[in-house]
């Protein structure tokens, strides 16, 4: 079975009015089935364009990415939207849920594009807002639960196409510390009992914590991938010796 991400020697430039401007030098990436994987970095260093990259929502500047056995360089735009709706659910940090629309028809939204029939759709919605623990509350607006419940919908409706990767951009970053917590649970049960590849973006080391593989990313080069406690283990270490250096030295 192939990786379900597979990049090689991925570069991404953007235009300025002194030339193109290389935001992504080289990335090689391979991301089998079933992995938990955080990807950090500091401002700038290309985190948000590499998400941007996997979830074919922009196109590299050269390199090969191919995503669940399907080359993305060959696919047009309507090829391209298929396999989005095929292949991947996406989870942002601001939710964007239809503030009108009840949970079970923002769940069911994807398969509303997909074309599958209304029964289905409905049924299929009600067994993920129950499965993310809202089961009950199928007719509520958004407007009428927290931003942790607005979240766990969000989920659903990203695992409602019963994905190959589900892709979370900052899937904590308008959430409590509680409520974050309780939601990189739900990811982790989501990883292990069902074997949904995720990847996620963050800032957070106590976020990223949670996945078993991190890639750090520094000025758009991959500086480290490799297991998640490891790495923020030195990342912590590198900090609390910069901070040393900094105190003797002032």
């Amino acid at each position: 079975m192939p990786a379900v991400i597979a990049l090689s020697q991925i570069v991404k430039d953007y235009p300025s009015g002194v030339g193109p401007v290389r935001i992504l030098h080289g990335i090689d990436l391979l991301i089998e089935r079933g992995e938990f994987v955080a990807i950090m970095g500091p401002s700038g260093s290309g985190k948000s364009t590499l998400m941007n990259l996997l979830g074919a929502l922009d196109s590299a500047s050269g390199g090969d990415y191919v995503l669940a056995g399907e080359r993305v360089n060959d696919l047009n735009e309507n090829q391209l939207a298929d396999l989005r709706n095929r292949t991947i659910g996406f989870v942002f940090q601001g939710f964007n849920l239809l503030p009108r629309s009840s949970l079970l028809d923002n769940v069911a939204l994807p398969l509303t594009y997909a074309g599958v029939a209304k029964a289905e759709r409905e049924q299929r919605a009600k067994d993920m807002l129950t499965r993310v623990g809202l089961g009950a509350r199928t007719d509520a607006l958004p407007s009428e639960i927290s931003g942790g419940q607005q979240q766990r919908v969000a989920i659903a409706r990203a695992l409602v196409n019963r994905p190959a990767l589900i892709l979370a951009d900052e899937p904590t970053g308008n959430l409590d510390t509680h409520t974050s917590a309780e939601i990189m649970a739900l990811f982790g049960e989501l990883n292990r009992d069902a074997g949904i590849t995720l990847v996620l973006v963050t800032h957070e080391p106590d976020i990223a914590a949670h996945a078993q593989r991190l890639v750090r990313l520094v000025d758009g080069h991959k500086a480290y991938d490799g297991p998640a406690r490891e790495g923020l283990a030195s990342e912590a270490h590198e900090g609390l010796s910069s901070a040393g250096a900094s105190s003797c030295g002032g």
